[in-house]
């Protein structure tokens, strides 16, 4: 295992996947993890992550000491380089200029380990404003930058060593293969972390589960997304008969949704869905409501009453949690700082772990690795690939009120630009990619008379994790069509804008 310390990184999870990728297991954990937590995993290699603080000040996150004497090779990124050289009597300060983007490496040691196969002038990536101007005793300069000397640093005779720049961003060209030095030629570390042995582990435990509690099942919310797709496949694999799968009609979903899921679970993977169909009782409770977040509150509430109602007193709850969903829950900045809550920590469900009764098989992956699970387990790719697809749904691409016709719109309106957008080859290319009704109504003229009617938004992104978004650069073909089709065909419409903003500064609902 190689551990990956956390100092507030927004890359951190980078890390963790990069190392994966090389086949070794990799587990973020909060940097002020106690010493005997950190005995008690046994890593074979620890990375500490960069971090928004500076070293020099009041409060700045800080290690147990005792972690640099644990023996075992430990690598240093951007902030937790930094840590190293001031807690063993180095000098960190401020620059006069901070330094983002590229930089060209250059290499000043040969033979060594960390530099095996990275060439002179190599592109990494800086993002930082301190930097070691001075090391500690016993330590030397591996490589540097036009701008900055220490650019990667070790100590000549302990496993402890750093670099300023980024190697687990894509635009550190030589990254990969410095990150692969450490874990291989440093660390030593076998590459045994393969998808074949979590699903037989996985299913050993659920296997073992259910046979000390005669009488129980499992139980788990089935929408058709990727991820409760995956979790239900591996769970009907370890449990068969005492598995519940359960998909709930919330009155929001897209147009023949509901039929189309259950029709693919049974055909596709075997399994018989249970159906709740609450779609009546959802939109009586969204009546007269514009407000999103009361929108997405109600919703959620009555997703979960309606779910709970298959769970008897002893059956178990399966969740779909992923790790990056484990790592948001967990604080980084000490226990006073608010910790997020997570969408699948209601009362209720806070309730049944505290009982000991909710599982989360898929909580150590990525959502890469959920895919790649999913491939394994035999998923058709159809099914595996389908884009993300807001809990709320539709509710939260209806800008205003939530009524039946305006539903109806938007589904027919959607239906086209997802049909279309499938056969320009594009849909695997987008993160997402669908329709936004606005509470706006436009003038048009449609057969020598005049409209006024609904406004539909087209809103499609590309995305590798929906932290960030551009927003797709659809062939103007492609739009044509989607206007044409949806103006045409769909009853209350005489306009079609496209959303051309970027996440950041928007957010890719619109909602």
């Amino acid at each position: 295992m190689i551990l990956v310390l956390d100092f507030g990184s927004q890359t951190s999870q980078l890390i963790a996947r990069k190392v994966r990728g090389l086949g070794v297991y990799s587990q973020i954990i909060p940097f002020s993890t106690p010493i005997d937590e950190i005995r008690k995993l046994n890593p074979t290699g620890i990375i500490f992550s960069g971090g928004p603080a500076s070293v020099s000040d009041d409060g700045s996150p800080r290690i147990d000491p005792a972690v640099l004497e644990l023996g075992v090779p430990i690598l240093g990124i951007c902030y937790g380089m930094q840590l190293m050289v001031h807690m063993l009597g180095g000098e960190v300060r401020g620059q006069n200029s901070s330094e983002y983007g590229p930089a060209i490496l250059h290499p000043r040691k040969s033979d060594e380990p960390l530099l095996d196969g990275i060439a002179d002038n190599s592109k990494v990536w800086m993002s930082h404003n301190d930097a070691a101007v001075r090391l500690p005793d016993e330590w030397l300069t591996l490589a540097g930058t036009d701008s900055c000397e220490q650019a990667m640093v070790r100590h000549t005779s302990r496993p402890l060593m750093g670099v300023q720049f980024h190697p687990e961003v894509h635009h550190s060209v030589c990254g990969p293969q410095l990150l692969k030095n450490f874990v291989f030629h440093v660390c030593k570390a076998a590459a045994d972390w393969k998808l074949e042995d979590f699903i037989e582990k996985t299913c050993d435990d659920i296997r073992a589960l259910l046979a000390g509690h005669p009488g129980s099942r499992i139980v788990c919310a089935t929408s058709g997304g990727v991820d409760s797709t995956v979790l239900a496949t591996l769970l009907h694999k370890a449990a068969g008969d005492r598995f519940l799968p359960v998909f709930v009609d919330n009155g929001v979903l897209r147009m023949d949704e509901a039929e189309s899921v259950r029709k693919n679970f049974r055909e596709k993977l075997g399994i018989e869905l249970t159906f709740a169909d609450a779609s009546d009782h959802f939109l009586d409770l969204l009546q007269g409501v514009t407000e999103p977040e009361n929108k997405r509150r109600i919703i959620g509430r009555e997703f979960v009453n309606v779910f709970l109602k298959e769970l008897s007193e002893k059956d178990f709850l399966a969740q779909g949690t992923l790790y990056p969903d484990v790592i948001e829950s967990v604080n980084v900045k000490g226990p006073s700082s608010k910790i997020k809550t997570h969408h699948n920590r209601v009362p209720e469900i806070l309730a049944l772990m505290e009982q000991g009764r909710v599982v989360e098989p898929l909580k150590e992956l990525f959502k890469d690795e959920v895919r790649e699970l999913g491939a394994k387990l035999g998923i058709p790719h159809e099914m595996l690939w389908r884009q993300p697809f807001p809990g709320p749904g539709l509710a939260v691409r209806i800008l205003g009120e939530v009524t039946r016709k305006r539903l109806d719109i938007l589904r027919q309106a959607d239906k086209i630009i997802v049909e279309e957008i499938k056969a320009a080859g594009l849909y695997e290319k987008c993160w997402q990619s669908f329709g936004v009704l606005l509470p706006v109504k436009a003038v048009g003229v449609m057969g020598d008379a005049r409209t006024y009617a609904d406004v539909i938004a087209v809103r499609a992104v590309e995305s590798v994790d929906a932290m960030t978004a551009d927003f797709a650069h659809l062939p103007w073909e492609v739009l044509g069509k989607i206007s044409s089709r949806i103006i045409n065909e769909v009853r209350g419409v005489n306009r079609v804008v496209y959303d051309v903003s970027s996440k950041p500064p928007a957010t890719i609902e619109w909602e």
